[in-house]
């Protein structure tokens, strides 16, 4: 999990360094769950030693929440790039929506195991970290949120339409939808998945145009 940075060079080693744990700890705890995953396996994985680690973060748990936090920061950005780049082109909102499913996808596609830990977490109320889970989810829904009430705003939308259901629906959606595409069909392309959700963004199951 990637993110670019032109700070100096110390922050840089130490975000590069977090970099690695990161992408440790999903791999992990993917794998073999977050209670069986212990510092010095993420260590290890990583290839630093078990103080980096504490460095780094004050514990197992924080460092998990951190991830969590990594993570969604990074498809939260994507979904926003995605909707800010289709205004700049003069696209409709439906197409700034149909531009964040595929965002989305290219996220999940890059980032498997973190969205399984993703969306295995967002089913647990009894974890440390819960509360910024729900904060951080929320900024990503916010996101489409946004468009959406764009949308209504022009006409573009119905104005009976839920926004917020709406939009956990939509990110929902392509959660769960890509999940079974990498779990269970991936012969699939992403162009092709896309494609399905995009005829489903826009009405198009019946088959009438």
């Amino acid at each position: 999990m990637e993110r670019s940075s032109a700070t100096p060079g110390g922050r840089t080693r130490r975000e590069a360094t977090r970099q690695k744990l990161y992408e440790a700890a999903v791999t992990l705890i993917a794998e073999q769950g977050f209670s069986a995953t212990t510092v010095d396996e993420i260590a290890e994985r990583a290839g630093v030693a078990k103080g980096t680690v504490y460095y780094n973060f004050a514990s197992k748990s924080v460092l998990f929440e951190e991830l969590l936090r990594h993570g969604v920061g990074l498809l939260t950005a994507s979904l926003k790039e995605a909707a800010e780049r289709t205004a700049r082109e003069g696209g409709s909102r439906v197409e700034a929506l149909d531009a964040m499913v595929r965002a989305g996808l290219v996220f999940i596609d890059r980032y498997p195991a973190f969205t399984q830990l993703y969306v295995a977490e967002l089913w647990r109320t009894n974890r440390a970290w819960q509360s910024t889970l729900m904060v951080v989810r929320q900024e990503a829904v916010a996101v489409v949120e946004d468009v959406l009430r764009e949308g209504v705003a022009n006409g573009e939308f119905s104005e009976e339409i839920d926004v917020p259901l709406t939009a956990a629906a939509l990110v929902g959606m392509v959660l769960v939808a890509a999940l079974d595409w990498k779990s269970f069909q991936p012969e699939r392309s992403l162009d092709d998945v896309h494609a399905a959700l995009s005829r489903l963004l826009q009405g198009r199951v019946s088959g009438r145009p």
